[in-house]
């Protein structure tokens, strides 16, 4: 199936719109680093320096825009930063809390579908209380109204971090149900691609917090769900095509760092 010319056109000038603004605005640190530029040369650490602070974006000038923009067409509404229903029972806040613990102290495996219904037993009891819950990175609603909320993620996810990631999805799940009792809620995990290919993503630092066939989507399984089959290798085409028609910029940004000591 794949990406169309038009999506494919529009995702490398995201990516050469966002290098471009990068390199206007983008000064590299300051550090005196003698024996460090001595050996391997201060363009070769600018480029460094330049690769950890474009990581630091990537989820939000290019990872987000790019996939709305396969979204776009295959789901009926999809948008990023979008805020969940602002309202949520206190009784499933407290069933929350209960899956947490029974997750941790290992006394249940995780199941997206056990705990999504769980949670819809009781998602309007009394009280319900207002709450600031975080945006949504990726907001998307197919034709019937099932809806699948994706908190974007870097690729080696904080290990410690994982129990709050897990409370936030099943939050978002009860303040949508708070809001419809009978919505069809999923909320994930996006992982943007494998730093440990052509091995398996390692998974396992996951196991026992998440339900890691529904709720961890990692590379081809996160943008062939957004865009559909074959949207991953489309768009690491199109990184490449992008990388290949800016060098020459590339190349000319960097060199003005060389032998500048």
């Amino acid at each position: 199936m794949g990406l169309t010319e038009e999506k494919k056109k529009y995702i490398k000038e995201t990516l050469k719109q966002s290098l471009r603004q990068k390199f206007k605005n983008y000064q590299p640190e300051t550090i005196h680093m003698p024996f460090h530029h001595r050996l391997l040369g201060k363009d070769r650490m600018a480029l460094f320096s330049f690769i950890h602070s474009i990581n630091t974006t990537f989820g939000t000038s290019v990872y987000e825009p790019v996939a709305i923009e396969l979204a776009k067409g295959r789901f009926a509404v999809a948008k990023t930063h979008l805020a969940p229903h602002d309202e949520i029972s206190l009784v499933a806040q407290q069933e929350i809390q209960k899956i947490i613990n029974d997750l941790t102290s290992v006394t249940r495996e995780p199941n997206r579908e056990a705990e999504f219904y769980a949670i819809k037993n009781v998602c309007r009891d009394a009280p319900i209380r207002k709450i600031k819950p975080g945006l949504v990175d990726i907001w998307l609603e197919d034709k019937n109204g099932v809806k699948y909320l994706i908190d974007m993620k870097t690729a080696k996810p904080n290990i410690e971090g994982f129990t709050g990631h897990k409370r936030k999805l099943l939050e978002w799940v009860a303040l949508e149900l708070a809001k419809d009792p009978n919505a069809i809620v999923y909320a994930m995990i996006g992982i943007p691609y494998n730093p440990y290919e052509p091995k398996p993503y390692e998974r396992w630092t996951m196991r026992g917090i998440f339900d890691l066939d529904k709720e961890v989507l990692v590379a081809e399984e996160l943008w062939d769900f957004i865009g559909g089959e074959g949207a991953y290798q489309d768009l690491l085409d199109c990184f490449e095509q992008a990388g290949i028609e800016l060098r020459p910029e590339i190349d000319a940004y960097f060199e003005k760092f060389r032998n500048h000591l």
